[in-house]
């Protein structure tokens, strides 16, 4: 794993050496085992000054050492120095590319995956990703043909940035690199900031910053004297639904699951894995378990508040497993954590579970520097309880009559009482909402952590003109439409949005930077994308079983699992962030939220913040979600626009 950035610049100036290693050295903590340069010829041009031959070129890498450890250093060429590249990911399947381009003729110097990622654009140019399989954000100069080209992996696990303007492109792998550069200006991007609050994280291909940009996975990015050009070069499909029996579509989902688990067991450092006691990390853990010859080497979080802890069942199947476990009880450090998280992830990142996510990456690299994940299981197998949620809407919308749902349900959820407090098969306002709504809307509602509603009072009077009726739901709505053309199966098309939305940029963003934040590698079995490919065609019946969720998933690993594990409430990786702020973190977060600084901002309608934190502090209601956004979105101004 490894940090890249870059500037390509056709304006006719000569690239600032020193703005490129500082751009570097930003990512240091992704990287820190080797850093390397890319210049081209330009680079005896002094910074700013004109230069005949355009473009000028400068590429940077930190490298955080994993395979091929001494001779994989970056940038890395061709033989002729015409093609450079400067990665970051693993490509599982570069041995037998390597084999099938040696064939071919290609000449390899080094043992690394890297220089497969150079051969095979020599060989098949910008559609070299679709060979690939593995997680990977890359950057080609193409000297020759005077282009560069930048490429993210399907999924999106590997993150990758960038800035256009005025004939000058500049990426990294982080948005902190590109920012370093004093032309590119700090403004919010309102419609970013919109969505930010209504889903505690911002979709891409948009950051929190005007004109800074996110390459979608799945796509790929050219540029040249021509401008930007990008094309998506994979996507998900629905469409295929095959039909075997339960225990074909079993036998077929361990087969490849423990392909997939197995060619992420590839590594030269120590390797090891995140263990919930859940049912996707224990059944990565079980596999790894039979393929490996030593202990397994297994690593866990608590907190002492007993309804947020799962260490009793991370040490059942550690036991189970004969793992080398390894755990840590979590204790809030408040102004620590608040500022690392702030520092690590750029933009305003508002899901709470990125504590713990930081903390086990701490923990896991004190002992592996590689680490498997079970994440994806819930996204791929409809784990999620809303999944069961929308199902039984969309079931009701086709026996409800639509003027119906549009008018008498719509405004009986209007009146019906908002009750936070109640379990979540009683809260019967946001059901009623939901039904009264188009299904992709109702799903966005279901997702939302402040509806439109809260929103509109939340946010000041300017800010609501400026986005001229911006809606964060056109986001799933587009969405909705793309899929809908593959399939009409309900199921299916909110798991599209999830994966297109919530996995890449909460899940994935979240374990991305928790984890570089330590210089630790996570790989991600259950989203190897021929894994994915085949889970898309099993029937939804085989996922949401019922009331069972991951039912055929389960079934598959009931051969390694014990029933128990699988039968166990889920609890997800959550945090008792709603006592913290009666409690432990009151006074820093009153301070920052109420600060004169804040306020001058002009964002938000301070009225209506007050009532949400008092009501919170008398416990009146729930306003975790809110208040924490608001808090991370603080500490984001602090760290990055002040």
């Amino acid at each position: 794993m490894c940090g890249i950035c870059g500037i390509v610049d056709f304006s006719g100036t000569a690239v600032n050496q020193d703005l490129v290693r500082q751009m570097s050295n930003t990512l240091t903590h992704r990287g820190p085992d080797d850093e390397g340069y890319y210049f081209n010829k330009q680079k005896i041009a002094n910074s700013g000054q004109r230069i005949e031959n355009k473009p000028s070129v400068a590429l940077g890498h930190r490298r955080l050492s994993i395979i091929d450890l001494d001779t994989g250093h970056q940038p890395m060429s061709n033989e002729d120095g015409t093609i450079w590249i400067v990665f970051n990911g693993e490509i599982y399947n570069f041995q037998e590319l390597k084999t099938f381009l040696e064939k071919k003729g290609h000449i390899f110097r080094t043992k690394s995956d890297t220089e497969t990622i150079i051969h095979a654009y020599e060989e098949w140019g910008e559609n070299c990703v679709e060979k690939l399989r593995g997680m990977f954000a890359f950057a080609i100069w193409d000297e020759k043909q005077k282009k560069l080209i930048l490429a993210r992996d399907r999924i999106g696990i590997k993150p990758l940035y960038y800035y256009v303007n005025n004939k000058k492109l500049i990426f990294g792998s982080e948005i902190k690199a590109i920012i370093q550069d004093p032309n590119v200006k700090k403004e919010i991007n309102l419609k970013a900031f919109s969505d930010y609050l209504s889903l505690l994280y911002v979709p891409a291909p948009k950051t929190m910053f005007k004109n800074i940009y996110k390459l979608l996975p799945g796509h790929v990015l050219t540029y040249s004297q021509n401008g930007v050009k990008i094309k998506e070069y994979w996507d998900i499909s629905f469409a295929q639904v095959k039909f075997k029996s339960q225990e074909q579509w079993a036998d077929e989902l361990f087969q490849l699951l423990t392909k997939a688990v197995k060619i992420r067991l590839i590594s030269e450092v120590p390797l090891g894995a995140f263990l919930s006691g859940g049912v996707d990390s224990s059944s990565v853990v079980a596999i790894m378990a039979q393929l490996m010859e030593e202990p397994v080497i297994t690593n866990s979080i608590g907190f002492k508040e007993a309804a947020f802890n799962e260490l009793d069942y991370a040490r059942e199947v550690a036991k189970l497993f004969h793992t080398n476990h390894h755990e840590y009880t979590v204790t809030p450090n408040a102004l620590n954590i608040v500022d690392k998280l702030a520092f690590h992830y750029d933009e305003p990142f508002a899901d709470s579970s990125a504590i713990p996510t930081y903390y086990v990456s701490q923990v896991a690299k004190q002992n592996v520097t590689v680490a498997l994940s079970g994440d994806g299981g819930d996204e791929n197998f409809a784990g999620y309880r809303r999944y069961f949620y929308d199902r039984l809407e969309n079931r009701l919308r086709k026996t409800i009559p639509e003027i119906f749902r549009y008018s008498f349900i719509a405004s009986l959820a209007k009146i019906y009482p908002k009750a936070d407090w109640l379990p979540q098969i009683f809260r019967a306002k946001s059901f009623l909402t939901n039904l009264s709504l188009p299904p992709s809307k109702a799903f966005f509602y279901s997702v939302s952590q402040l509806l439109p509603g809260m929103k509109e009072k939340l946010l000041s009077k300017d800010v609501i003109i400026a986005l001229k009726g911006y809606d964060t739901s056109s986001i799933f709505e587009s969405y909705f439409n793309k899929v809908a053309t593959q399939t009409n199966d309900p199921l299916s098309r909110v798991q599209y949005i999830d994966i297109k939305t919530y996995l890449v940029d909460d899940i994935l963003t979240k374990v991305d930077r928790a984890s570089m934040a330590h210089a630790l590698e996570v790989r991600v079995p259950i989203l190897d994308h021929k894994f994915m490919e085949f889970v898309a065609t099993i029937p939804s019946f085989l996922k949401l079983n019922g009331h069972v969720s991951k039912y055929i998933f389960k079934k598959a690993m009931s051969r390694l699992l014990p029933s128990h594990i699988f039968n166990r409430k889920k609890m997800g990786f959550v945090i008792p962030i709603e006592k913290w702020f009666r409690k432990e973190i009151k006074e820093l977060s009153e301070d920052i939220l109420f600060s004169s600084k804040a306020k001058q901002r002009g964002l938000f309608n301070y009225k209506f913040i007050e009532k949400l934190w008092h009501e919170h502090q008398l416990g009146i209601a729930n306003h975790t979600a809110p208040l924490w956004a608001l808090l991370m979105f603080e500490k984001w101004c602090e760290k990055w626009m002040e």
